[in-house]
């Protein structure tokens, strides 16, 4: 997901989704706040039907400035998986050749891999004859990029998703330069219609409990928390929470997850990505890190977790990953599809 998780974390996150695979979320035993995600967010899609067929050429204008011609859309290469799960859930997964190594839904899974690690070959792209690869600022190396160009294939550039406001842009941006306008209207308006239904469906609750996004990849070492630009502040407010790292004064992304920084942030839960959580032990081991133990979620063993490849694209699925939010922190789900 190259999206708030780019720059620092990028790498980090390519090693662990290679090497930890694409499915499953355990919690070591003992658990007893937290739920597995997996199972609440589908991993499966679910594409719009009656879709028309794209009206093509059409010229749009990219998020780096440059105009760009798509005068086909028969064999598409998106370069994240949130992106991946647009156009496939527009009704032209049929159409999509190759994907990144964050697209881990089922539909996807099956598909070529273009990247190495997260940096994008430009050659495995070429050799897959592309008529048109959409890309998030965030994607390269610029040499590939640039190579891609060079070969003549279009690239449409889309802004990274930071949070819920973005979910319909990102949407837009996809379908009109796909030819699809009509569909990406209808899959803007339905996205935002379930993500109203789950937040007008809050449960009562007298406090905003304070909850921590924390970026955990044990078999690296790195345990980050994240701050008010981690890209989770949108999503932890939806479920009517509050983000215990930005409001302690995280102002980065993400900062080294110390004693120090925990006590200050006093996370009532921790939000976590599952495979992250796996590989630290699940909850057993989460508590073990030092200062975890000592904050109100570790000591009610209040963990939250969601499935890495989802959990912060701000796309199709994002109702089920806030409903799924919610759910495990107040024990109940919101929000029924419509």
């Amino acid at each position: 997901m190259r999206t708030r998780l780019a720059g620092a974390l990028v790498s980090v996150l390519a090693l662990a989704l290679t090497t930890t695979g694409c499915q499953g979320s355990g919690h070591a035993s003992g658990d007893t706040r937290s739920t597995p995600a997996a199972a609440a967010v589908a991993d499966r899609l679910e594409p719009l039907t009656g879709v028309a067929a794209p009206r093509l050429p059409v010229t749009v204008t990219s998020a780096d400035g440059r105009k760009v011609t798509v005068a086909h859309a028969r064999r598409i290469v998106p370069l994240s998986g949130s992106l991946s799960e647009i156009v496939f859930t527009l009704g032209l997964g049929d159409r999509v050749v190759a994907r990144d190594i964050t697209a881990t839904f089922a539909e996807a899974r099956a598909l070529p891999v273009v990247t190495r690690n997260h940096d994008v070959s430009a050659e495995s792209v070429l050799s897959l004859r592309p008529d048109l690869v959409v890309a998030e600022t965030v994607s390269g190396p610029q040499e590939a990029m640039e190579q891609i160009r060079a070969a003549g294939v279009p690239v449409l550039v889309v802004r990274p998703a930071a949070s819920l406001a973005d979910v319909g842009p990102r949407i837009s941006a996809v379908a009109d330069a796909l030819g699809v306008p009509d569909a990406g209207r209808r899959l803007t308006e339905r996205s935002q219609r379930r993500i109203d239904a789950v937040r007008a469906a809050l449960p009562a609750h007298a406090d905003h409990p304070r909850v921590a996004f924390l970026y955990l990849r044990g078999s690296a070492s790195v345990y980050l928390i994240g701050g008010a630009k981690s890209g989770a502040t949108s999503l932890i407010e939806a479920a009517g929470a509050v983000d215990a790292g930005a409001a302690s004064g995280l102002t980065k992304d993400f900062t080294a997850l110390t004693t120090e920084a925990l006590a200050k942030a006093a996370p009532d839960a921790l939000l976590v990505m599952s495979k992250g959580l796996d590989s630290v032990g699940g909850t057993d081991g989460l508590v073990k890190l030092p200062g975890v133990a000592q904050t109100p979620a570790g000591m009610h063993r209040r963990v939250v977790s969601v499935e890495d490849g989802v959990l912060l694209n701000y796309g199709p699925r994002t109702d089920q990953v806030l409903r799924s939010l919610v759910a495990q922190l107040y024990g109940n789900g919101t929000g029924a599809k419509r």
